[in-house]
């Protein structure tokens, strides 16, 4: 597989550190997702040792499995909505560093049940800064929630991290819920005892590995391999692309600096995509076609649809200036990568390679 190239990005970025995840005992909620299974992969790669709190992958296929992620950490099969479960799997890691990705992640399966959304990402969330509180070796926590946690006015400038939160579906305003009670749990109770809680909003994430339903990519994926056109609700919609490692290395270089800084870095922080990587959702699939070699990948589908905001970008221009984080993949080259995954025989080596690149940073 050809090494990563850097395209269209200017200046060094820094990387996260193998000297400081080396032996750091690290608990990964979410581990058996899309994002927490790349997640897993780029620990290893660092040397942490992980301890996963999640629940069973929900597709078949999933990438936990393909990776081999059980070997990658303690797997612990429990749900955040179990307050108990919860406070037993981080008494007996001891963890020092947190990150927190469990959640109920589609907009449309919250229509479909609210209650749940709000019990795994609201409550899920209040469950896991508990045991954080609770336990006395955690000392600095990173809690994933999303670009949708803002009250989306339709604006075409980025959103900031100081602006309104909201949302108008139960997804959105569950994460932007969990933005409260970290705030609340942040303010409260850890921040006077020197622990640092930050929050991570990440835009729409692709890459390799994932396979769950109502997502842009993956049921792209599996319309072209069954040779018919994909029919899209939103095709203009507008969303912030990137590859899923650009996000969690911003993750990992955030905890690396509320480790050393927790007073300056405990706050909420955008890492989204270049403004120039923006995209309509018609511009990502007429993209990625082209690299799997589809000449017509999608249709427009009829019918009325659930509220999805059309005008969706990140300001992450906080993260650049405090952390030197900045996206190095242009939204074709992540494309150009992840039609490279779903085409490769052997999944595991194709995802550990992409990762080990990434992190080596090949200059282009």
């Amino acid at each position: 597989m050809e090494k990563l190239a850097l395209v269209g990005r200017n200046g060094s970025v820094p990387l996260p550190d193998p000297a400081f995840w080396a032996g750091r005992r690290v608990l990964v909620t979410g581990h058996t997702g899309f994002k927490g299974s790349w997640l897993l992969v780029l620990l290893d790669a660092l040397g942490a040792r992980v301890t996963g709190l999640a629940l069973p992958p929900e597709t078949v296929p999933s990438m936990f499995d393909m990776i081999g992620g059980g070997s990658l950490c303690d797997h612990h099969v429990a749900d955040i909505g179990d307050a108990a479960a919860v406070e037993a799997i981080f008494a007996q890691a001891k963890p020092e560093i947190v990150l927190h990705l469990a959640a109920q992640p589609l907009v449309r399966a919250s229509y479909a049940d609210p209650l749940a959304t709000y019990r795994t990402n609201v409550l899920g969330t209040a469950h896991v800064l508990e045991a954080c509180r609770n336990t006395h070796s955690v000392s600095t926590i990173v809690s994933v929630t999303t670009d949708k946690c803002y009250a989306n006015d339709g604006r075409a400038e980025g959103y900031r991290e100081d602006a309104p939160l909201g949302g108008h579906d139960p997804y959105s305003s569950s994460k932007a819920c969990a933005e409260l009670v970290s705030a609340c749990w942040r303010d409260s109770f850890l921040g006077e005892r020197g622990i640092g809680l930050a929050t991570a909003r990440a835009g729409n994430v692709i890459g390799g590995g994932d396979w769950s339903t109502d997502r842009l990519v993956p049921d792209a994926i599996r319309a072209l391999s069954e040779k018919r056109a994909l029919e899209i609700r939103n095709p203009d919609a507008v969303r912030p692309w990137q590859h899923v490692l650009e996000p969690l290395t911003g993750y990992l270089l955030l905890a690396q600096a509320l480790a050393n800084d927790p007073s300056r870095f405990a706050r909420g922080w955008n890492f989204g995509p270049a403004p120039a990587d923006m995209a309509s959702v018609c511009q990502v699939i007429d993209m990625l076609g082209r690299h799997m070699g589809a000449t017509r990948p999608w249709t427009r589908q009829p019918g009325d649809h659930p509220h999805e905001a059309a005008m969706l970008t990140l300001d992450s221009s906080a993260a650049a200036e405090a952390l030197g984080w900045r996206p190095r993949l242009s939204l074709d080259r992540a494309l150009a990568l992840t039609a490279d995954w779903y085409r490769a025989t052997d999944k595991r080596a194709a995802t550990r390679a992409q990762a080990g690149d990434f992190l080596a940073m090949v200059p282009a």
